[in-house]
């Protein structure tokens, strides 16, 4: 039996989840799935936290990928991450690098099971700071810099795929390679405030072609988890990762404020499962919600069955369908058949669903022409006018 075949129809707890600590952060990415920046004063508390890592424990949770916003400004986040892995769960956070300090790194160095993911998005100055922020590249590369003089071998390095970006693979994997690093390649997804910036920043379809390439040449000592099964239709080499969307099935979101979403990539009330705080905690919602059990019942592929990609590619990625408007049984936006870009000629105006959730610090729209805003893009305290969540 394939991977797929096992895990379509879902798992007793999730192989690994993502858990997003805070909506905090002291950039501003044009990107952000989770539209992040100012915290949320129902923050799940430590205690609460502490509580579902014992849940995670109880379910044998492998580990949880952990981020944000940026989850190193919460006051407890190392307390949390040492509880996590005395109770048998491991840690892989993502980070802006802003808190990885020499002395964070040598700490880090000397656990077993802690990952740690330093988000870079161009491999030059100028690109990255276009979208992530004014002085966002050199916090990242310092960041790299205690890592790798600490010995913290094989950390990761996490580069969004963009339009601005997509000429410069061979520049990053030069990078990772520079500081021992491991390269880890991610979609462009339509979300939060990815989808204001959509038009502008996903690679044209010669860059998909291009980057399906570069994986093919490449993919064995790059990481993609499930990014890019959409490129799978072109059907002339194997990808690596698996060709499905795991969104309720293997995976699932837990929010700052203990919302479970299907998909950390659509965080949106469609995709909301239920909360961690109800009767039963996560392990009910996992195992008890209306969502994740539709999720787990056989699925159509629509349309796109009747293409000879699709084994391949599973019909594409369920987040970047929704936010643009596109049916969840209809084509991929990106699909290398052209099959997407057909469908999207067809969304109505003013048809495409908005994410449900927004803690930007302005409430002004998001475009890359824009100048960045005047705070301090490295500012480390995004938590002004909250109480810690303790």
């Amino acid at each position: 039996m394939s991977l797929v075949d096992e895990f379509q129809f879902g798992l007793d707890a999730p192989i690994c989840l993502t858990w997003e600590l805070t909506y905090a952060c002291n950039l501003s990415c044009v990107h952000c799935l989770s539209s992040s920046g100012r915290r949320d004063p129902r923050e799940l508390t430590t205690g609460e936290c502490k509580a579902l890592i014992d849940e995670f424990e109880r379910m044998q949770v492998f580990y949880v990928n952990i981020g944000g916003g940026e989850p190193t400004v919460r006051p407890d986040f190392w307390e949390l991450v040492d509880y996590a892995t005395e109770h048998h769960v491991g840690v892989k956070f993502s980070t802006n690098g802003i808190k990885i300090t020499e002395a964070v790194a040598n700490r880090l160095a000397g656990s077993d099971y802690v990952d740690v993911q330093i988000s870079l998005d161009g491999a030059t100055e100028e690109v990255n700071d276009h979208v992530r922020g004014p002085g966002s590249y050199r916090t990242a590369i310092r960041a790299m810099e205690n890592l790798a003089a600490a010995g913290f071998g094989n950390f990761k390095i996490s580069v969004v795929v963009t339009r601005q970006n997509a000429g410069q693979l061979d520049d990053f994997k030069a990078i990772a390679d520079r500081y021992g690093a491991q390269l880890r390649l991610t979609r462009l997804r339509p979300s939060g405030r990815g989808a204001d910036v959509w038009d502008e920043l996903h690679p044209t379809a010669q860059q998909q072609r291009e980057l399906y390439d570069w994986l093919v040449a490449h993919g064995e000592n790059v990481l993609t988890g499930d990014s890019f099964f959409h490129l799978a239709g072109y059907g002339d080499g194997g990808l690596p990762g698996l060709n499905l969307c795991g969104a309720g099935r293997v995976v699932c979101l837990v929010d700052p404020v203990g919302d479970v979403y299907a998909c950390p990539f659509a965080i949106h009330d469609t995709f909301l499962a239920g909360n961690i705080r109800g009767e039963g905690g996560f392990t009910r919602v996992w195992q008890e919600s209306e969502l994740f059990t539709e999720l787990r019942s056989p699925q159509s592929g629509g349309a796109c069955t009747s293409c000879s990609a699709f084994d391949a590619c599973r019909g594409g990625c369920m987040a970047a369908k929704f936010f643009t408007g596109l049916p969840l049984d209809g084509p991929d936006p990106e699909c290398v058949r052209g099959h997407g870009e057909r469908a999207l000629a067809g969304v109505a105006a003013g048809s495409v669903p908005k994410p449900s959730l927004d803690h930007s610090h302005r409430k002004v729209p998001v475009t890359i022409g824009m100048r960045r805003p005047p705070e301090r893009a490295c500012d480390e305290n995004p938590l002004a006018g909250f109480a810690p969540g303790r």
